[in-house]
């Protein structure tokens, strides 16, 4: 299963973690010097949830990022899964 969320299609997006060394110019340094740029994936932060429907009257499992919950408790759980295709 990919990871992906059904509600806001979050993706695990590509990145690069910058390594500097050295002393800043504020502190007195010569200033930061990069010596390192690793590449790696900024992965969404996935749930599986078990999310009661009452229109529909029964239960639906969905994997979904954090940021859809708020989502879902603001708008409703209805209301989200149609506009996503889900319902």
């Amino acid at each position: 299963m990919s990871r992906r969320c059904q509600i806001t299609g979050a993706v695990p997006s590509l990145g690069r973690k910058i390594i500097r060394s050295g002393k800043s110019k504020k502190s007195g340094g010569i200033g930061m010097h990069v010596t390192a740029n690793t590449p790696r994936k900024f992965r969404p932060n996935l749930r599986r949830k078990r999310l009661y429907v009452p229109e529909l009257g029964r239960h639906v499992s969905i994997r979904l990022t954090a940021r859809a919950l708020k989502t879902i408790s603001k708008k409703g759980a209805y209301a989200t899964l149609k506009r996503a295709g889900l319902v």
